[in-house]
């Protein structure tokens, strides 16, 4: 068994206010200060016309998973592409993913993640203090590829405040139903000037234990029955070192860190990912400035990302890499008037390329060029936000220069000038009620593989072929919502409406294409990314209410979502998680707090013609956690239990090939212990 440690600074676990300092050892945070938005917020605005949900804290404690998409899977309008354990993206209203953008601290993961399924996000939960989920457009700030919604995970690695003395944290994690056997340390010190980071982190688990079913794989053959999905163990590591100057009104500071993964690709018996990550990052921010900029701010980082499919015989199949950079400068300019409001550049650049018996993309080279502008202004009517984005991207392809056959052909290049602009209104009514809207049009410009692949893509068992006539994806967006909050009692309800004239999809041709095989030909579906026009609308619904608060607190709380998505002549969109809802109890008192919940999805019928309808579940699930004090140590130890009735249940938003193969996760129970000094 390996035990390690997780990364969650002391302070940052109990209160999500950047403006509080680091305390020094003997000092204990006793209050939780109102979080501050940082996604999709450069302004800090107390009230957002998009919706954004927070994750930190003892919440994200139990909701942390093995990736970001099961950790951040069932909240609401968010599920998880759940190629097994190991590979999981968020999906944000029925859409994954290059539409879904993955940042680290405000800066881009630069990754293969969007490319296929079975490729994991290099950023694992042990790591991360703080999620926040912007659902609906983020292009506007985070260009194109932020067309559906963003995921920014956050840590203290490039601390941005004073730090005085040392402090730190420890967790174990044992358990669940892939047996995890993990967790990290963090420690941070500081003499109010100079600050310092550092973390490590380790997880192992095992096969995921399951319901016993009957699997099916991608040819539709049954195998023998198991409990176990089988090639799904993993082995995660990694660690970083960050430090910066600080001063009263700002900050300047470096890190590195570094991420291997190793997990098996449930697809295919005997194949693992050999993953590999090193990441070096630049931040600053100065504020309180006097002139025509109050602020600016910047984020620089340099990723080498390389991962290796090893075959059983430990022979190299197919290697990806991808090396790149990303800048952002973002500058708040002085006010004018009531006018308050931010200009910004970034600049992108990487270089890809997939090297092997699988490789069905070229090597490829991606730059992005962006302005943009956010205003806001305070009126009678509410606080009214105006932006405007221009970009320019180019995507080219060094053909066959790199191959022993001919495939992708000659090198060739596509340039494409996008234009996103939105407007929204924050509008405080009486009751404690606050009506929200934004309307937004995005551009977004199709990526290498969806102009250049061509050819046999392993993970989905088809034949991939791009279009190098493709044009911008466009989509006009509406999101409408009301809240009430009245002290521990909170409800919220939303609609949303997204439009595409050319939304680019992975079509099927109705053609067979056959390639030679290791035991002779082999015939492979053919599937055409192509612009289809494309509607997605949906409704979120989310609330709590205090039952009873004497000795003990009693909470009840539910969300609802579901979202509808069809392209023209009807055909529903493929991937689309149903109608889902959940409702729990939550009761506490002094150091000990207790949830049931139930967790529901319906059965999704509407599906395309070549995919297959999933069945519904409900899943119920349990957790028990404490907090202590110990000496100068704070402490919080949980007991938590899923799906206690152990359902066998399949994600409707896993790819149909490979949905026969990885149930939802058996009756498990995980153990987690924290403490911080």
């Amino acid at each position: 068994m390996t035990l390690a440690l997780a990364s969650v600074s002391p302070i940052h676990a109990q209160t999500t206010s950047p403006a509080t300092p680091n305390a020094s050892s003997n000092d204990t945070p006793t209050t939780t200060l109102a979080p501050v938005i940082v996604t999709g917020n450069p302004l800090g605005s107390t009230e957002l016309a998009s919706p954004v949900t927070a994750l930190g804290g003892t919440e994200l404690l139990l909701r942390r998973g093995t990736t970001l998409g099961e950790t951040l899977n069932g909240l609401p309008g968010v599920s998880s592409t759940y190629f097994g354990p190991n590979a999981n993206r968020p999906v944000i209203r029925g859409l994954d993913g290059d539409r879904i953008r993955i940042l680290n601290n405000g800066g881009a993961s630069i990754d293969a993640s969007s490319l296929s399924f079975d490729h994991a996000v290099p950023i694992d939960p042990l790591v991360v203090e703080r999620v926040e989920v912007l659902r609906g457009p983020g292009a506007l700030l985070y260009g194109g590829n932020a067309i559906g919604g963003v995921v920014n995970a956050i840590d203290n690695r490039i601390p941005k405040y004073s730090l005085t003395g040392p402090s730190g944290s420890a967790e174990v994690r044992l358990g669940g139903a892939d047996r995890e056997r993990g967790g990290g340390a963090a420690v941070e010190t500081g003499n109010g000037t100079f600050a310092l980071h550092a973390d490590a982190f380790k997880r192992e688990t095992s096969d995921l234990r399951v319901p016993r079913y009957t699997p099916i794989d991608a040819e539709g053959d049954a195998l023998d029955p198991t409990r176990h999905v089988r090639n799904s163990a993993s082995r995660a590591s990694g660690g970083a070192v960050g430090a910066s100057y600080t001063y009263g009104s700002g900050y300047l500071g470096i890190s590195g860190d570094t991420y291997d993964n190793r997990y098996g690709i449930v697809a295919e018996e005997d194949v693992i990912i050999r993953m590999k990550r090193d990441r070096v990052a630049l931040a600053g921010e100065a504020r309180d400035l006097n002139g025509p900029l109050r602020s600016i701010s910047f984020h620089f980082s340099d990723t080498r990302y390389r991962h290796d499919e090893v075959e059983g015989s430990g022979e190299i199949g197919t290697t990806f890499k991808t090396s790149g950079s990303e800048l952002r400068v973002q500058a708040q300019h002085a006010q004018i008037g009531p006018l308050r409001g931010v200009i910004g550049a970034q600049i992108e650049d990487f270089d890809f390329s997939a090297l092997g018996e699988e490789a069905f993309v070229p090597s490829t080279k991606t730059r992005r060029r962006a302005l943009f502008v956010l205003e806001e202004l305070a009126s009678p009517v509410g606080t009214l936000s105006v932006g405007f984005r221009v970009e320019r991207a180019s995507v080219s392809s060094k053909g066959d220069a790199d191959m022993d056959e001919v495939r992708f052909g000659e090198a060739t290049q596509r340039r494409f000038t996008l234009h996103s602009a939105s407007i929204g209104d924050v509008v405080k009514l009486g009751g404690d009620w606050t009506l929200t809207g934004s309307l937004s049009s995005t551009a977004r410009a199709p990526t290498s593989f969806e102009l250049f692949a061509n050819g046999v893509h392993a993970a989905t068992g088809t034949y991939e072929r791009g279009d190098p006539s493709l044009k911008v994806e466009r989509g006009n967006n509406l999101d409408v919502a009301a809240q009430w909050k009245s002290g521990a009692n909170r409800f919220r309800v939303g609609a949303y409406v997204a439009r595409f004239s050319r939304f680019i999809s992975l079509q099927p041709s109705g053609r067979t294409i056959s390639q030679e095989g290791e035991d002779g030909p082999e015939d492979f579906p053919e599937y055409v990314f192509r612009p289809v026009r494309a509607k997605l609308a949906g409704i979120e619904l989310e609330g709590s209410h205090r039952l009873l608060e004497r000795l003990w607190t009693l909470d009840i709380s539910g969300k609802l979502d579901y979202t509808r998505a069809t392209q023209a002549g009807g055909e529903p969109l493929p991937r689309i998680a149903p109608l889902r809802a959940a409702l729990a109890l939550d009761a506490g008192t002094g150091p000990w707090r207790l949830r049931f919940e139930m967790e529901s999805a319906a059965r999704q019928r509407r599906v395309p013609d070549y995919d297959t309808s999933t069945a519904g579940y409900t899943l119920f699930n349990a957790s028990v956690s404490h907090r202590f004090s110990i000496g100068g140590f704070e402490g919080n130890a949980f007991l938590k239990a899923i799906n206690l009735g152990d359902k066998l249940a399949y994600s409707a938003s896993t790819i149909e090939t490979i949905r026969g193969l990885v149930p939802l996760p058996g009756r498990a129970v995980k153990a987690g212990l924290q403490v911080m000094f």
